[in-house]
């Protein structure tokens, strides 16, 4: 692996929309694809078109069973090599780096995708991801376990409901720039204020709406590279790390995981201080008090102190989530693979009206399961 680096050549992404009703998620992915051929003119021809791709999609959300089955087509995969991730999409990227480095392969095609409007409820699907015997009845899903984790991190914390406000405003106002972005109209801070509790002490507008989405992502070896792109991003650190499965054997406002995933994706890329390394920050912000949180987790924000970061200006000095964030709505299964194109784009200077005005590193992080039970972290470079 000594001297070999991996390229994210592209980036495409499908606008997210609280309820594509009128597209099928396999025409999403078209989309997506097309677009990355429109940009590097890779094909699927032998030899040296794309031979290995790895799709996200999700069986409950997709409302049937192994769901990549349902787009190999569109996706390149038939009669080739197709893995799919199941958990989070941004763990993809890691299954693509250890294709390239390990000379398996020297070009791999990601696509993801994610239809949260064809559920009846977020909350029913994401029970079952709980113990069927004992969690499961008790009805815990990702929101009512994240305001236990809210509830204990606040505490724990210096962070208030006036910090979350603030979070939730500036996380608006950059999401009026992302055309790819679903919930751009601003908002004031009184009206965040006043917004109707969903799960105490997160409130409506805390929480990520409900998205349809699609992300595709072109990676290729160092040698590859040059034939699809004058301008690579190279990923240079990744690290993921899964706390315990049950909410009672963990200390769900301690980041432990997130804190075991970014020691690993920096060691990786070299990062001894991440304050003075790291130029931009896309972390998956489901729900408002995860921002600060995660940003603690991943060392840019000193533990127990994020109230005052966000007071200072932390969010503009670390240029977090100028996509928007999560909380401009993307699609749970997917929400990391949005965060590293976003960060991609950022140091390629594609990202128009929410270009950051100088980036060189950046780190896209990305979680699944319960209250931020699995952790992932990808260092990128310009």
């Amino acid at each position: 692996m000594a001297g070999k680096r991996v390229a994210i050549c592209a980036v495409a992404q499908h606008k997210n929309e609280s309820d594509l009703w009128h597209k099928r998620f396999q025409g999403m992915l078209l989309d997506v694809l097309e677009d990355i051929q429109a940009q590097t003119g890779v094909d699927f021809s032998e030899g040296k078109g794309i031979k290995t791709i790895v799709s996200c999609s999700d069986d409950v959300f997709d409302a049937r069973t192994i769901s990549d089955n349902g787009v190999s087509d569109v996706i390149g995969a038939q009669y080739r090599a197709e893995e799919k991730m199941a958990q989070e999409g941004l763990n993809g990227i890691g299954y693509a780096m250890a294709t390239i480095l390990s000379g398996h392969d020297d070009l791999v095609y990601i696509a993801g995708h994610s239809k949260e409007s064809q559920s009846e409820s977020r909350d029913m699907c994401t029970n079952l991801a709980y113990d069927p015997f004992y969690c499961r009845p008790l009805g815990l899903d990702y929101t009512n376990v994240a305001a236990l984790q809210a509830r204990a991190y606040m505490s724990k914390s210096d962070v208030t409901d006036e910090h979350l406000a603030k979070v939730v405003v500036r996380a608006r106002q950059w999401a009026s720039r992302n055309s790819y972005a679903n919930a751009t109209d601003m908002v004031e801070f009184g009206e965040v204020m006043a917004s109707p509790m969903l799960c105490d002490p997160i409130r409506k507008l805390h929480c990520h709406p409900v998205s349809d989405g699609a992300v595709a992502l072109l990676l290729a070896s160092e040698e590859r590279a040059k034939d699809f792109t004058d301008n690579p991003i190279w990923v240079t650190g990744f690290g993921n790390c899964m706390d315990s499965y049950f909410l009672g054997d963990r200390d769900i406002a301690s980041n432990f995981a997130l804190k075991k995933a970014a020691e690993r994706a920096y060691k990786m890329s070299g990062i001894k201080d991440p304050k003075k390394s790291i130029d931009l920050a896309e972390v998956m912000d489901s729900f408002a008090y995860q921002q600060p949180m995660w940003l603690e987790g991943l060392g840019l924000c000193k533990e127990g102190q994020a109230g005052r970061f966000i007071d200072d200006g932390g969010l503009s000095s670390y240029n977090v989530n100028l996509s928007g964030g999560m909380l401009a709505g993307n699609p749970i299964m997917i929400g990391g693979l949005y965060r590293i194109a976003e960060a991609a784009l950022q140091l390629k200077k594609q990202a128009a009206e929410h270009q950051a005005s100088d980036v060189g590193k950046a780190v896209a992080h990305s979680i699944t399961g319960g209250a931020g039970q699995f952790h992932s972290v990808v260092v990128l470079e310009a």
